[in-house]
Protein backbone atom coordinates (compact mmCIF):
# COMPACT_ATOMS: atom_id res chain seq x y z
CA UNK A 1 0.00 0.00 0.00
CA UNK A 2 1.00 3.33 -0.76
CA UNK A 3 1.03 5.97 1.85
CA UNK A 4 0.81 8.73 -0.34
CA UNK A 5 -1.22 10.14 -3.27
CA UNK A 6 0.41 9.46 -6.49
CA UNK A 7 1.12 12.09 -9.02
CA UNK A 8 -1.85 11.11 -11.34
CA UNK A 9 -4.05 10.92 -8.26
CA UNK A 10 -3.56 14.22 -6.97
CA UNK A 11 -4.36 15.33 -10.80
CA UNK A 12 -7.52 14.06 -10.43
CA UNK A 13 -8.27 15.56 -7.26
CA UNK A 14 -6.94 19.40 -9.13
CA UNK A 15 -9.38 18.33 -12.03
CA UNK A 16 -12.68 17.51 -10.03
CA UNK A 17 -12.06 20.62 -7.12
CA UNK A 18 -11.46 22.69 -10.19
CA UNK A 19 -14.41 21.76 -12.29
CA UNK A 20 -16.57 21.88 -9.23
CA UNK A 21 -15.21 25.48 -8.01
CA UNK A 22 -16.17 26.95 -11.66
CA UNK A 23 -19.62 25.18 -11.70
CA UNK A 24 -20.94 24.70 -8.32
CA UNK A 25 -20.42 27.44 -6.04
CA UNK A 26 -22.24 28.80 -3.30
CA UNK A 27 -24.59 30.65 -4.76
CA UNK A 28 -25.66 28.08 -7.41
CA UNK A 29 -25.81 26.02 -4.14
CA UNK A 30 -28.54 27.78 -3.00
CA UNK A 31 -30.17 28.67 -5.80
CA UNK A 32 -30.65 25.08 -6.19
CA UNK A 33 -31.81 24.34 -2.36
CA UNK A 34 -33.90 26.84 -3.15
CA UNK A 35 -35.75 25.16 -6.36
CA UNK A 36 -37.89 21.80 -6.66
CA UNK A 37 -35.40 19.78 -8.81
CA UNK A 38 -33.61 17.45 -7.57
CA UNK A 39 -30.94 17.57 -10.17
CA UNK A 40 -28.34 20.15 -11.85
CA UNK A 41 -27.41 18.70 -14.99
CA UNK A 42 -24.48 22.02 -15.46
CA UNK A 43 -22.38 20.20 -12.86
CA UNK A 44 -23.08 16.84 -13.55
CA UNK A 45 -22.54 17.45 -17.04
CA UNK A 46 -19.19 19.19 -16.53
CA UNK A 47 -17.77 16.78 -13.83
CA UNK A 48 -18.66 13.57 -16.32
CA UNK A 49 -17.03 15.44 -18.90
CA UNK A 50 -13.93 14.75 -17.07
CA UNK A 51 -14.46 10.69 -17.56
CA UNK A 52 -14.97 9.97 -14.02
CA UNK A 53 -17.78 7.66 -14.04
CA UNK A 54 -15.50 5.18 -15.87
CA UNK A 55 -13.01 4.75 -12.70
CA UNK A 56 -14.41 1.29 -11.45
CA UNK A 57 -14.54 -0.01 -14.77
CA UNK A 58 -12.34 -3.11 -14.51
CA UNK A 59 -9.65 -2.39 -17.32
CA UNK A 60 -9.32 1.23 -16.62
CA UNK A 61 -6.54 0.82 -14.73
CA UNK A 62 -7.80 2.73 -11.19
CA UNK A 63 -10.32 1.40 -8.64
CA UNK A 64 -12.37 1.88 -5.27
CA UNK A 65 -9.32 4.63 -4.16
CA UNK A 66 -9.40 6.89 -6.88
CA UNK A 67 -13.37 6.48 -6.79
CA UNK A 68 -13.25 7.90 -3.20
CA UNK A 69 -11.21 10.90 -3.62
CA UNK A 70 -13.32 11.71 -6.16
CA UNK A 71 -16.05 11.51 -4.08
CA UNK A 72 -13.59 13.45 -1.60
CA UNK A 73 -13.51 16.10 -3.44
CA UNK A 74 -17.36 16.32 -3.91
CA UNK A 75 -18.11 16.12 -0.41
CA UNK A 76 -15.56 18.87 -0.06
CA UNK A 77 -18.11 21.53 -2.26
CA UNK A 78 -21.19 19.46 -0.84
CA UNK A 79 -21.87 18.64 -4.86
CA UNK A 80 -25.41 17.62 -6.45
CA UNK A 81 -25.68 14.35 -8.41
CA UNK A 82 -26.15 10.52 -7.27
CA UNK A 83 -22.20 10.53 -8.32
CA UNK A 84 -21.62 7.45 -5.36
CA UNK A 85 -24.66 5.81 -7.05
CA UNK A 86 -23.05 6.71 -10.86
CA UNK A 87 -19.62 5.50 -10.15
CA UNK A 88 -21.16 1.77 -8.67
CA UNK A 89 -23.47 1.41 -11.04
CA UNK A 90 -20.62 1.55 -14.06
CA UNK A 91 -18.85 -0.81 -11.83
CA UNK A 92 -21.13 -3.76 -11.00
CA UNK A 93 -22.50 -3.02 -14.56
CA UNK A 94 -19.12 -4.24 -16.02
CA UNK A 95 -18.48 -6.69 -13.44
CA UNK A 96 -21.88 -8.49 -14.44
CA UNK A 97 -22.63 -11.16 -17.57
CA UNK A 98 -25.60 -9.55 -18.46
CA UNK A 99 -25.33 -8.68 -21.98
CA UNK A 100 -28.93 -6.70 -21.85
CA UNK A 101 -27.33 -4.68 -18.83
CA UNK A 102 -24.29 -3.87 -20.39
CA UNK A 103 -25.98 -2.03 -23.34
CA UNK A 104 -26.52 0.81 -21.11
CA UNK A 105 -22.43 1.09 -20.11
CA UNK A 106 -21.64 3.64 -22.70
CA UNK A 107 -24.58 5.78 -21.59
CA UNK A 108 -23.86 5.36 -18.09
CA UNK A 109 -19.74 5.78 -17.86
CA UNK A 110 -20.29 8.77 -20.19
CA UNK A 111 -22.91 9.92 -17.61
CA UNK A 112 -25.81 10.57 -20.34
CA UNK A 113 -27.62 8.22 -18.51
CA UNK A 114 -28.08 8.98 -14.67
CA UNK A 115 -28.43 6.07 -12.41
CA UNK A 116 -29.40 6.22 -8.70
CA UNK A 117 -28.73 4.18 -5.77
CA UNK A 118 -31.89 2.49 -4.34
CA UNK A 119 -29.90 0.08 -1.87
CA UNK A 120 -31.83 -0.59 1.46
CA UNK A 121 -33.52 2.20 1.68
CA UNK A 122 -36.65 3.53 -0.32
CA UNK A 123 -35.46 7.49 0.01
CA UNK A 124 -33.68 7.62 -3.27
CA UNK A 125 -31.56 10.88 -4.46
CA UNK A 126 -32.62 12.42 -7.69
CA UNK A 127 -35.00 9.74 -8.36
CA UNK A 128 -37.01 11.68 -10.49
CA UNK A 129 -34.01 12.38 -13.08
CA UNK A 130 -32.61 9.05 -13.14
CA UNK A 131 -32.93 6.76 -16.15
CA UNK A 132 -31.56 3.79 -13.76
CA UNK A 133 -31.90 2.39 -10.26
CA UNK A 134 -29.45 0.14 -8.35
CA UNK A 135 -31.48 -2.32 -6.75
CA UNK A 136 -31.48 -5.01 -4.67
CA UNK A 137 -34.17 -7.97 -5.81
CA UNK A 138 -36.70 -9.64 -3.29
CA UNK A 139 -34.01 -12.71 -2.98
CA UNK A 140 -30.83 -10.37 -1.93
CA UNK A 141 -29.61 -10.16 -5.48
CA UNK A 142 -28.58 -7.23 -7.29
CA UNK A 143 -30.66 -5.93 -10.26
CA UNK A 144 -30.42 -2.67 -12.82
CA UNK A 145 -34.08 -1.54 -12.71
CA UNK A 146 -35.66 0.91 -16.08
CA UNK A 147 -36.97 3.97 -14.38
CA UNK A 148 -40.60 4.27 -16.35
CA UNK A 149 -43.60 1.98 -15.69
CA UNK A 150 -43.63 0.15 -12.16
CA UNK A 151 -41.48 3.11 -10.82
CA UNK A 152 -43.39 5.36 -8.05
CA UNK A 153 -41.73 8.37 -6.78
CA UNK A 154 -42.84 10.64 -4.24
CA UNK A 155 -41.14 13.63 -3.34
CA UNK A 156 -40.34 14.21 0.03
CA UNK A 157 -38.60 17.30 2.21
CA UNK A 158 -35.49 16.11 2.22
CA UNK A 159 -32.80 16.84 5.08
CA UNK A 160 -29.83 17.24 2.68
CA UNK A 161 -30.81 20.11 0.10
CA UNK A 162 -27.41 19.32 -1.77
CA UNK A 163 -28.95 15.88 -2.71
CA UNK A 164 -32.46 15.80 -2.63
CA UNK A 165 -34.24 12.35 -2.00
CA UNK A 166 -37.57 11.11 -2.75
CA UNK A 167 -40.08 7.99 -1.35
CA UNK A 168 -39.10 5.26 -4.46
CA UNK A 169 -41.53 1.56 -4.73
CA UNK A 170 -40.95 -0.82 -7.04
CA UNK A 171 -44.02 -2.86 -8.71
CA UNK A 172 -43.74 -4.54 -11.97
CA UNK A 173 -40.62 -3.22 -13.39
CA UNK A 174 -38.23 -3.86 -16.58
CA UNK A 175 -35.13 -4.98 -14.90
CA UNK A 176 -32.15 -6.92 -15.55
CA UNK A 177 -30.12 -9.06 -13.29
CA UNK A 178 -26.93 -8.29 -12.41
CA UNK A 179 -25.49 -10.54 -9.41
CA UNK A 180 -28.04 -13.18 -8.24
CA UNK A 181 -28.19 -13.74 -4.50
CA UNK A 182 -25.58 -15.18 -2.68
CA UNK A 183 -23.09 -14.00 -5.39
CA UNK A 184 -19.64 -11.94 -3.62
CA UNK A 185 -20.10 -8.83 -5.70
CA UNK A 186 -23.59 -8.20 -3.97
CA UNK A 187 -22.14 -7.59 -0.74
CA UNK A 188 -18.93 -6.05 -2.55
CA UNK A 189 -20.97 -3.54 -4.30
CA UNK A 190 -22.48 -2.49 -0.94
CA UNK A 191 -18.95 -2.29 0.87
CA UNK A 192 -17.66 -0.05 -1.94
CA UNK A 193 -20.90 2.02 -1.63
CA UNK A 194 -19.74 2.77 2.48
CA UNK A 195 -16.47 3.38 1.30
CA UNK A 196 -17.53 6.49 -0.70
CA UNK A 197 -19.90 7.52 2.10
CA UNK A 198 -17.17 8.10 4.12
CA UNK A 199 -14.95 9.73 1.65
CA UNK A 200 -18.00 11.97 1.19
CA UNK A 201 -17.94 12.41 4.65
CA UNK A 202 -14.18 13.12 4.88
CA UNK A 203 -14.35 15.97 2.10
CA UNK A 204 -17.24 17.55 3.93
CA UNK A 205 -15.50 17.62 7.21
CA UNK A 206 -12.42 18.59 5.88
CA UNK A 207 -14.10 21.77 3.98
CA UNK A 208 -15.63 22.72 7.65
CA UNK A 209 -12.10 22.26 9.61
CA UNK A 210 -10.81 24.68 6.60
CA UNK A 211 -13.02 27.96 6.69
CA UNK A 212 -13.40 27.48 10.27
CA UNK A 213 -9.77 28.18 10.08
CA UNK A 214 -9.94 30.39 7.44
CA UNK A 215 -12.49 32.53 9.61
CA UNK A 216 -10.38 32.29 12.57
CA UNK A 217 -7.74 34.27 10.63
CA UNK A 218 -9.99 36.85 9.52
CA UNK A 219 -12.87 37.80 11.65
CA UNK A 220 -11.17 40.42 14.26
CA UNK A 221 -12.13 41.04 17.54
CA UNK A 222 -10.49 43.30 20.55
CA UNK A 223 -8.13 44.22 17.30
CA UNK A 224 -7.06 41.13 17.09
CA UNK A 225 -8.02 38.07 15.05
CA UNK A 226 -10.09 35.31 17.25
CA UNK A 227 -7.64 33.03 15.71
CA UNK A 228 -5.16 33.92 18.24
CA UNK A 229 -7.85 33.47 21.48
CA UNK A 230 -6.61 30.10 23.50
CA UNK A 231 -10.43 28.84 23.20
CA UNK A 232 -11.02 28.85 19.62
CA UNK A 233 -7.15 27.54 19.14
CA UNK A 234 -7.80 24.39 21.06
CA UNK A 235 -11.58 24.02 19.25
CA UNK A 236 -9.79 24.47 15.68
CA UNK A 237 -6.90 22.14 16.82
CA UNK A 238 -8.95 19.20 17.88
CA UNK A 239 -11.10 19.46 14.83
CA UNK A 240 -7.92 18.89 12.97
CA UNK A 241 -6.75 16.29 14.96
CA UNK A 242 -10.42 14.77 14.73
CA UNK A 243 -10.30 14.88 11.18
CA UNK A 244 -6.78 13.87 9.34
CA UNK A 245 -6.49 10.81 11.07
CA UNK A 246 -10.07 9.83 9.79
CA UNK A 247 -7.95 9.83 6.12
CA UNK A 248 -6.13 6.42 6.86
CA UNK A 249 -9.37 5.05 7.30
CA UNK A 250 -10.94 5.60 3.51
CA UNK A 251 -7.87 5.36 2.23
CA UNK A 252 -7.40 1.79 3.74
CA UNK A 253 -10.77 0.68 3.06
CA UNK A 254 -10.79 1.66 0.08
CA UNK A 255 -7.20 -0.19 -0.79
CA UNK A 256 -8.40 -3.54 0.82
CA UNK A 257 -11.54 -3.27 -1.24
CA UNK A 258 -9.03 -2.94 -4.61
CA UNK A 259 -7.05 -5.32 -3.58
CA UNK A 260 -9.64 -7.95 -2.20
CA UNK A 261 -8.26 -8.07 1.58
CA UNK A 262 -10.27 -10.41 3.61
CA UNK A 263 -10.35 -7.54 6.37
CA UNK A 264 -12.09 -5.26 3.54
CA UNK A 265 -15.95 -5.79 4.55
CA UNK A 266 -14.52 -4.88 8.19
CA UNK A 267 -12.79 -1.57 7.39
CA UNK A 268 -15.70 -0.33 4.74
CA UNK A 269 -18.00 -0.64 7.96
CA UNK A 270 -15.52 0.78 10.60
CA UNK A 271 -14.49 3.87 8.26
CA UNK A 272 -18.37 4.55 7.05
CA UNK A 273 -19.24 4.12 11.41
CA UNK A 274 -16.15 6.83 12.04
CA UNK A 275 -16.13 9.01 9.32
CA UNK A 276 -19.84 9.68 9.99
CA UNK A 277 -19.49 10.61 13.08
CA UNK A 278 -16.66 12.77 12.11
CA UNK A 279 -18.72 14.67 9.91
CA UNK A 280 -21.54 15.33 11.86
CA UNK A 281 -18.88 16.83 15.10
CA UNK A 282 -16.80 18.27 12.33
CA UNK A 283 -20.34 20.69 10.97
CA UNK A 284 -21.19 21.42 14.28
CA UNK A 285 -17.69 22.51 15.52
CA UNK A 286 -17.73 24.41 12.28
CA UNK A 287 -20.81 26.55 13.07
CA UNK A 288 -20.22 27.25 17.01
CA UNK A 289 -16.86 28.38 15.69
CA UNK A 290 -18.23 30.61 13.50
CA UNK A 291 -20.51 32.27 15.99
CA UNK A 292 -23.89 33.80 14.92
CA UNK A 293 -23.19 33.76 11.26
CA UNK A 294 -22.93 29.99 11.23
CA UNK A 295 -26.17 29.92 11.85
CA UNK A 296 -27.40 31.69 9.05
CA UNK A 297 -29.37 30.56 5.84
CA UNK A 298 -27.13 32.29 3.51
CA UNK A 299 -23.51 31.85 5.09
CA UNK A 300 -23.94 28.17 4.14
CA UNK A 301 -22.86 25.69 6.50
CA UNK A 302 -25.93 24.28 7.05
CA UNK A 303 -25.49 22.54 3.74
CA UNK A 304 -22.59 20.12 5.59
CA UNK A 305 -24.47 20.10 8.30
CA UNK A 306 -27.50 18.61 6.64
CA UNK A 307 -25.18 16.32 4.22
CA UNK A 308 -23.61 15.21 7.18
CA UNK A 309 -27.08 13.77 9.13
CA UNK A 310 -27.94 11.74 5.99
CA UNK A 311 -24.14 10.79 5.25
CA UNK A 312 -24.86 9.15 8.82
CA UNK A 313 -28.08 7.65 8.25
CA UNK A 314 -27.66 6.31 4.49
CA UNK A 315 -26.55 2.33 4.99
CA UNK A 316 -26.66 2.01 8.20
CA UNK A 317 -25.66 4.37 11.52
CA UNK A 318 -22.52 4.16 13.25
CA UNK A 319 -24.07 1.65 15.44
CA UNK A 320 -24.96 -0.28 12.95
CA UNK A 321 -21.53 -0.65 11.23
CA UNK A 322 -19.95 -1.52 14.23
CA UNK A 323 -22.15 -3.99 15.11
CA UNK A 324 -21.26 -5.11 11.56
CA UNK A 325 -17.34 -4.73 12.51
CA UNK A 326 -17.22 -6.57 15.54
CA UNK A 327 -19.56 -9.37 13.94
CA UNK A 328 -17.01 -9.54 11.06
CA UNK A 329 -14.79 -9.99 13.88
CA UNK A 330 -16.34 -12.60 15.47
CA UNK A 331 -16.46 -10.77 18.41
Amino acid sequence: MQFHLTPEQVSIQDAVRGTLADNWPMERLHQFADNDQDFDPQSWNALMELGLAGVLVPDSGMGLVEAALICEVAGEAAASGPLIAQLLTVGAVAASDNEDAKAFLEGLTAGTTVATLAIDSEFVQAASSAALFLARDEAGGLRLIEAGEGVTIEPVASTDRSRPVAKVSFGAVKSHVLFPAGHPMVDRIRDAALVLIAADALGGAQHCTDVSVGYAKERVQFDQPIGRFQGLKHQLAHMALDVEPARAFVWYAAYAWDAGLEDAPRAAAMAKAHLSEVYTRSTRAAIAAHGGIGYTWEYGLNYWFRRSVANRAWLGSPAEQRQRAAELAGW
